[in-house]
């Protein structure tokens, strides 16, 4: 059996259409973050620094570029003897046929079979598009200590914001009595992360039951989690203290990587105790040009400043030219602010050009503007 006997199953199937033109064909797992990552490096990251050796990777939309990266397992030094980065797609089946994953249940129902051959004691699900660093072996510790079927682990959310969450109401031990999805009047501000503990030959009998069930979601928070309440199997809350964010919107991500401009925002990406891993390609050194000016700013190598960046995280391949202004944006991989241009809290996709003198975003707007090939064509038939 590997060590801790517990598996890791990132769920990185989602089409993430709220990412709008980020998503059209990279799933969003995939997506870049923080000037050289891409978001799924953080779970995968997490799984190798708290010494888990057996990961399964759940993909399903726009997969082909995800499934390539994900497994090459030395990336994130999981490519150890008898452990590994496995990427798992649907299959076809001869009790079942061609299927696709029908809910994040149904995903790890129909790789019960991987489990099986890992000879798994504890699953580890994890949701492969959340910004954050935590070592699991801490919260397995917790879940063996409580004795529990499941834990869960949550987070304090302003309780003006825990209607947009799965909110999790606890007993004075912890112990999970009560789960409501997205109440409109919350009882408590502990989240649900996303991130759950479970003692396997449990879920194999729950999930085995609810693919029975036609009228299910599917789901864990909607059908699984539910189910075990209901039965009065016991379920722990695992309180979370640290950085955490769903980078699911177009404002959520431009957040996140905005925190990376903080001195305390708890999102630390210099840490050598608990590194963040990726493919790290080759690139050309950063270049800051004799005319650049730069304030509080977040540079990866590759990039080339020739303008003005204030506030703003600048990915890797990227070019800033002479007299161009950027100002609380993120600016991703490879694309190119044109002379005189001008942005202001905007975030700009993979391989963009920005024209000479395009002046796009607001100082004072509440939204951020994702800057995109359909919106450069439209801004530009507006300038002629």
């Amino acid at each position: 059996m590997k060590k801790n006997n517990m598996v890791a199953m990132i769920l990185a199937g989602g089409r993430g259409s709220r990412l709008f033109d980020l998503t059209k064909k990279v799933a969003k797992p995939a997506v870049h973050f923080g000037g050289k990552y891409r978001i799924i490096d953080f779970a995968l990251s997490n799984c190798a620094n708290s010494h888990i050796s057996t990961v399964g990777v759940l993909v399903q939309y726009e997969s082909i570029l995800l499934s390539s990266y994900s497994a090459r397992s030395s990336t994130w030094g999981l490519d150890s003897k008898g452990g590994g980065v496995y990427v798992l797609s649907p299959r076809e089946k001869d009790e079942t046929g061609l299927g696709l994953y029908n809910g994040t249940a149904d995903a790890i129902y129909q790789n019960l079979d991987f489990l099986d051959q890992e000879e798994a004691e504890y699953v580890l699900v994890l949701s492969g598009d959340h910004i954050y660093k935590m070592n699991y072996e801490k919260m397995l510790q917790k879940h063996i200590e409580s004795k529990a079927e499941a834990t869960i682990a949550v987070i304090e959310v302003p309780k003006k914001e825990a209607s947009r969450f799965g909110i999790m109401n606890t007993d004075s031990t912890d112990r999970i009595v009560e789960f409501e999805e997205k109440p409109k009047e919350p009882k408590s501000n502990l989240a649900s992360m996303g991130v759950y503990i479970f003692n396997y030959r449990t879920l194999r009998r729950y999930l085995r039951e609810d693919a029975k069930n036609s009228e299910s979601a599917h789901d864990f928070g909607k059908n699984v989690i539910p189910a075990y309440l209901n039965d009065g199997l016991k379920l722990q809350a695992y309180r979370f203290k640290g950085y955490w964010k769903d980078v699911g919107t177009i404002d959520s991500l431009w957040e996140a990587n905005m925190d990376l401009l903080k001195d305390n925002s708890g999102l630390d990406l210099f840490d050598p105790s608990w590194k963040i891993y990726t493919d790290d390609a080759s690139a050309t050194p950063q270049c800051i040009g004799s005319k650049a000016k730069l304030n509080n700013a977040f540079i990866t190598q590759g990039a080339v400043i020739n303008g003005e960046v204030n506030h703003s995280v600048i990915f890797s391949g990227t070019r800033i030219e002479e007299g161009a202004k950027v100002t609380e944006s993120v600016i991703m991989n490879d694309a190119v602010v044109g002379k005189n241009a001008k942005l202001t809290r905007c975030l700009v996709a993979d391989g963009i050009r920005i024209p000479e003198g395009m002046v796009l975003g607001k100082k004072n707007s509440d939204e951020i503007l994702l800057v995109s090939k359909a919106l450069i064509a439209k801004a530009g038939e507006n300038h002629e």
